[in-house]
């Protein structure tokens, strides 16, 4: 690790290679927590490369414990993070509308690091069940629509970092990594990303892949689209710049998508909009999201995703795969 270090002070980049063995060094214990620590904390001041997410990837794919879930022809729909915003759990409550749709979602997510809430709190706050039995989250997804892919369980490479993560407090690399790790391989994918920059890293790395995505960032910073504002997403076959009043919705405040100080407040708030006494804004945002996430799977446009999600949630199906889940958790 010393000499990575050296190389990575003095602003040089790690080959795909050479990233990928960091990765299996840190799962094999061959670094202390000091120098895990440090390794990260380079990569808080310097952008990372292509050269070296790729390699970070594919190190972490390799050590996954993978599901296969390919008959389901299911949805990721996660966002990096690491946004500073304090949102509720938006992309959470989206995979609940994608899933009361009729598309199923494989749900990859964790406990927040730099957020009050992350997926992983809300949904064990509620009473879902973690678990990487395959015949478990096949069920989910028979029954519910959507399985939860609580990260930890299936990276366990990463149980040298986790506690490093949480002491830190503030966005990491893993935060970029999060979103294209998923162990069940989804071939369609709904990202987020906090960064312009992150956003071309996530599209040169997913150009050259067979899936069906769209990857999203707000010019005003968020991860998702926010209705804040225009966002950028690019996809599988166009890039555009997207607009509130391209659904025919209007632009919201900041503080209309807080998500509250504590575990409790986000859980609330996240019942709250799937039990259909949301906000117009709230329910706008989570169906803006849900509706592109809809058009990525069933290839459709953003207008017709959005429609079909706002009837997902509004008429009870959302919560209804929500509470499917949770009977399937006792």
């Amino acid at each position: 690790m010393k000499d990575v270090l050296n190389r990575l002070i003095n602003h040089e980049t790690l080959s795909s290679e050479e990233a990928k063995q960091v990765i299996f060094n840190i799962s094999n214990d061959i670094y202390n927590p000091s120098q895990i620590t440090c390794f990260l904390s380079v990569f808080m001041m310097r952008s990372i490369t292509v050269k070296e997410l790729k390699g970070f990837r594919d190190a972490l794919l390799e050590l996954c414990i993978p599901i296969d879930l390919s008959n389901f022809n299911a949805i990721d729909i996660v966002g990096t993070g690491g946004d500073g915003k304090n949102t509720f759990n938006i992309s959470t409550l989206s995979s609940f509308i994608t899933a009361g749709a009729g598309v199923n979602v494989s749900k990859h997510g964790n406990y927040g690091v730099s957020s009050t809430s992350g997926s992983s709190n809300v949904m064990e706050h509620l009473g879902v069940k973690f678990s990487n039995n395959q015949d478990f989250l096949k069920r989910c997804l028979d029954n519910a629509g959507i399985c939860i892919l609580h990260a930890p369980l299936f990276h366990p490479a990463m149980k040298n970092v986790a506690p490093i993560r949480k002491e830190l407090g503030i966005k990491t690399f893993f935060n970029i990594l999060g979103p294209l790790v998923n162990p069940s391989f989804p071939k369609n994918q709904l990202l987020g990303v906090f960064s312009l920059e992150l956003l071309r890293l996530y599209s040169f790395l997913y150009q050259n892949t067979d899936k069906n995505y769209n990857i999203v960032y707000a010019l005003d910073g968020y991860d998702e689209i926010s209705l804040t504002g225009k966002a950028k997403i690019i996809s599988n076959h166009s890039e555009k710049l997207f607009s509130p009043e391209d659904l025919g919705v209007t632009k919201i405040k900041q503080e209309s998508i807080f998500g509250g100080n504590t575990i409790k407040d986000a859980a609330k708030i996240f019942v709250d909009i799937i039990s259909g006494k949301g906000t117009e804004a709230q329910n706008n945002v989570v169906c803006a999201n849900a509706g592109l996430a809809i058009a990525t799977t069933k290839q459709i446009n953003h207008k017709q995703g959005f429609e079909i999600a706002k009837e997902s949630l509004l008429s009870g199906k959302a919560k209804t795969s929500l509470d499917k889940l949770i009977e399937l958790s006792k």
